[in-house]
């Protein structure tokens, strides 16, 4: 499945490496958008909460939801096609 995680972090920019760290090691990633990664995972949205939440100071925010098939934007083609391919895996699986 695919994990679309958004965020909204309140401390220095600097203080949370061990917060990109953990997200990236919950699946295959994707991060074209500023505070929006997509995650190829077979991790729920609470699974990855937990891995993320301790490197998270208690005024951040984030919202960690499995995207569906319906879905429409402006990304660059690269998006595109690392959503279809995922999308796809995960289908067939």
């Amino acid at each position: 499945m695919i994990l679309v995680v958004t965020y909204d972090l309140s401390g220095p920019a600097g203080a949370y490496g061990d917060f990109y760290d953990a997200l990236r090691r919950q699946g295959t990633w994707w991060h074209y958008l500023k505070s929006t990664w997509l995650l190829s995972s077979d991790k729920s949205p609470k699974e990855v909460f937990d891995a993320l939440q301790p490197h998270m100071r208690p005024s951040d925010h984030i919202l960690i939801v499995e995207m569906g098939e319906s879905y429409y934007g402006s990304l660059p083609k690269a998006a595109w096609d690392w959503i279809r391919q995922h999308q796809q895996d995960r289908r067939y699986a």
